[in-house]
């Protein structure tokens, strides 16, 4: 037995919960995973894990264990990179997930700068919609628009995306050019509904001078995915709201047309998470201070901007108790 992979076994296999996802994660066999955890036992004369058929449950000795040997392995992780013989740069598999127009339009379209900085690091990246399991589906971080749900996760705030409202001409043709958001309440008009999770929404809240407006309207598609709902509103399936990076190459050639352009909604907040418990390793440090780098580039924080244009952005809405949370997490 390889007792340090025994022990990255045993850790899988708490963080996720099962056996077999443990196994999924670290691309064994589910054989493999349990004969080095029974191996392990063995060697401590501990029992670790109650298993039955439905879960795995740690014991007090698991659990002892598990908080021993987590910053150990981190440590030993670390010793790698910081030798006076270990290669300077940062090396090995760092697994992302990130919204999919955000992978498209942004991450990946700069990732050669990426890895000319940092060679030896491998980036398995998950390019999404769904709400991801940090820890049990073995992810080193996420980055996600909007409220960090999960209180759970030490979140750091990267960005503002600035939102506006579009349509595409064929729509504007068939239902008319609505001039006050209000009128995307009428029959003739349909919006695009973009879906957090099972049943959640960004909300389209408006805002000019002392006017504030919710907007729902109907829809005919509601979507979970943002390139397709980016498709939809090309096709003109509706109105839609989308931060600038999305807009601007259609907004370029005509295929979306900005609407409202006298009204402000708040920037919707882009954080990247991490479970607590996870060693935040030298790779995972320098892709967070890179995406740092390209998102003052694309989508700058709202305190960092010109005062004048920062006040503009933030008049639509007060920031919610999950974004202060979030932030004062990431403080």
């Amino acid at each position: 037995m390889d007792k340090l992979d025994a022990m990255r076994v045993f850790v899988r296999v708490v963080e996720t919960g099962s056996f077999t996802r443990a196994a999924q994660t670290l691309h064994m066999s589910r054989t493999s995973v349990t004969q080095l955890v029974q191996q392990l036992e063995a060697r401590l004369r501990l029992k670790l894990l109650n298993r039955t058929t439905r879960k795995v449950n740690v014991t007090a000795d698991g659990a002892a264990y598990y908080e021993r040997i987590v910053p150990v392995l981190a440590t030993l992780d670390e010793i790698e990179t910081t030798l006076p013989g270990a290669a300077a740069l940062p090396r090995g598999q760092l697994r992302v997930d990130v919204p999919s127009p955000f992978a498209s339009l942004l991450l990946v379209p700069a990732l050669p700068r990426f890895h000319a900085r940092y060679p030896d690091i491998q980036l398995d990246l998950g390019a999404s919609d769904r709400m991801v399991d940090v820890i049990g589906d073995n992810v080193d971080c996420v980055i996600r628009g909007g409220e960090i749900r999960d209180q759970s996760l030490v979140a750091r705030k990267i960005g503002d995306l600035q939102l506006a409202v579009y349509a595409a001409p064929a729509y504007l043709a068939r239902a008319g050019t609505p001039i006050h958001p209000e009128q995307l309440h009428e029959a003739q008009h349909r919006i695009v509904r973009f879906r957090w999770g099972r049943d959640g929404t960004f909300p389209a809240v408006m805002q000019h001078g002392g006017t504030r407006i919710t907007i729902a309207g109907q829809h005919i598609l509601s979507i979970d995915d943002g390139n397709a709902y980016l498709a939809a509103g090309l096709a003109g399936l509706g109105a839609l709201w989308l931060p600038d990076y999305m807009a601007k190459p259609h907004v370029a050639t005509g295929a979306l047309l900005p609407l409202f352009t006298e009204w402000q909604i708040a920037p919707m907040p882009l954080y990247l998470a991490y479970a607590p418990k996870r060693h935040v390793s030298k790779k995972l440090r320098v892709f967070i201070d890179w995406v740092l780098e390209l998102m003052a580039e694309h989508a700058p924080l709202v305190s960092q901007l010109p005062p004048a244009v920062a006040s503009r952005a933030t008049s639509a809405a007060p920031s919610t108790a999950a974004d202060q949370t979030a932030e004062q997490a990431a403080d």
